[in-house]
């Protein structure tokens, strides 16, 4: 169901409509630089014994070193259940920083599936007019969190005049403060991130330093940047979970370039076993899985998390295997309001046939594409 909008003023409606032509731009030039990744096009995941599947040698897989991103962290490592499922088609892994980049890798055909936010999702599937991408999982709900300078903000109130960070223009993050922003009354150039609340625009590795050096009041980001924030002396002010009804909101989804799946549909239909094999292994063992993220963290980023930052941020974040189409919808009219998406068709947007026959193989409840796809 979509969101129930509010009357905007025209003017800023239509600068930040404005913003949205240079958005290709923006993203095209992350593209020129490695996509804007920790590019991992010389490594991948050794091969699960078996036949390689569809015959095809690798599959390349997108997603973030962010806890959102747990069933990836989890299921494409070594040995993970993703891995598994592929027998002997190994898996090439690649991580962005942010949605918009990731998808220029898709666009590009630098990579095939991708663990993705909603927003570039959508934004993706509109610019291509359908015909590029389709959702076909859902993966995480939760985990976004404003995080603050308490000595500098303590009420929402205080947010004005401030230095925001988010982590990407038009990530998912990112469009939802927007939106926030907007439904606020204040006005963002969302371009230039200028107006009543400066919105930086901050790789989720760079943020806290950012914030220790005050150079940024606070940020918008999803898990486990919030809760090194919070380490570093931040605030929560605000769970993003607490906007949404029963406080469940889709934050990451599974994508696949549409060509991928027509060609490989088996190779797709066991990343997805794999993937709810995956989701489940997680609820049953909270502890184990939690490891396994922070060790799959620790190879990504040279580090891993203190219990201080990974044991706040893992409770708030859910995996799922419902794409929670519904939500998507109101995420869009939330990149519309924002003026960084012309109001978008989604009708085909999903395809949730290969998940859902996974599901009942397994045993449970299929999920709903909302009336956007396939199922």
């Amino acid at each position: 169901m979509s969101a129930v909008r509010t009357a905007q003023p025209r003017s800023p409606r239509r600068r930040l409509f404005a913003a949205a032509a240079v958005l290709p731009l923006l993203i095209g030039a992350l593209g020129a630089c490695g996509y804007g990744s920790e590019k991992k096009d010389d490594k991948t995941v050794p091969a699960a014994k078996g036949e390689k599947i569809d015959g095809l040698d690798k599959v390349r897989i997108g997603y973030f070193a962010n806890l959102t991103h747990a069933t990836a962290l989890v299921g494409l490592r070594n040995g993970g259940p993703i891995q598994k499922e592929l027998g002997g088609t190994q898996i090439q892994p690649f991580v962005f920083n942010a949605g918009p980049s990731e998808i220029e890798a898709l666009n590009a055909g630098s990579i095939d599936i991708g663990w993705i936010g909603p927003s570039p999702a959508i934004n993706g599937y509109a610019k291509s007019h359908g015909k590029n991408l389709k959702i076909i999982s859902g993966s995480a709900s939760g985990g976004v969190k404003l995080v603050v300078n308490p000595k500098k903000i303590k009420t929402l109130d205080d947010l004005k005049g401030k230095k925001i960070a988010t982590p990407q223009l038009g990530n998912t993050q990112d469009v939802a403060f927007l939106n926030w922003i907007s439904e606020r009354g204040w006005e963002v150039d969302a371009q230039s991130g200028k107006g009543d609340v400066s919105v930086v625009r901050t790789d989720n590795k760079v943020a806290p330093d950012a914030y220790k050096s005050g150079s940024i009041d606070g940020a918008w980001v999803p898990e486990p940047t919030a809760s090194k924030l919070v380490a570093e002396g931040g605030k929560v002010l605000l769970d993003e979970s607490t906007l949404w009804p029963d406080k469940k909101f889709v934050i990451t989804n599974v994508i696949v370039k549409q060509s991928f799946l027509e060609k490989h549909p088996d190779v797709v239909e066991a990343v997805l076993r794999g993937s709810v094999k995956t989701n489940q292994w997680i609820k049953d063992n909270p502890d184990q899985a939690k490891a396994a993220a922070n060790e799959a963290l620790e190879a990504e980023t040279g580090k891993a998390l203190p219990a201080e930052v990974i044991d706040p941020a893992w409770r708030s974040i859910e995996v799922i295997d419902d794409p929670l189409a519904r939500s998507l919808s109101t995420e869009a009219d939330h990149a519309v309001r924002a003026g960084l998406l012309e109001e978008p068709d989604l009708k085909g947007i999903y395809d949730l046939r290969a998940l859902n026959k996974v599901l009942k193989d397994e045993g449970r409840p299929t999920v709903s594409a909302a009336g956007l796809g396939d199922q």
